[in-house]
């Protein structure tokens, strides 16, 4: 469960949160044309498990739909999410 007041930030090619000014989730992504690539994400290994990468995940994915945005999946995270689960077909490059 999200702790209360770690939201989603997005900024710079990455979506993140922060605790205490430390991070501890995030994805990084290149845009070219309407196409955003994410390359990768992390997550502190003791919150690994609980869902924060699947939230930055969800979070690209309303940005994506939002600027009519296409995601293509090159982290191996995110491929096998977007493989397991039908919620990002739309937006799937």
């Amino acid at each position: 469960m999200p702790m209360p007041g770690n939201e989603i930030r997005h900024e710079d090619g990455a979506f993140f949160i922060d605790e205490g000014g430390r991070r501890i989730a995030e994805l990084h992504y290149r845009l070219a044309q309407s196409t955003a690539t994410i390359y990768h994400t992390w997550v502190d290994p003791a919150l690994r498990g609980g869902g924060e990468a699947r939230r930055l995940v969800d979070a690209a994915a309303q940005w994506a739909r939002a600027g009519n945005l296409k995601l293509s999946p090159a982290c191996s995270y995110v491929r096998a999410l977007f493989a397991r689960s039908r919620d990002f077909d739309d937006v799937r490059a």
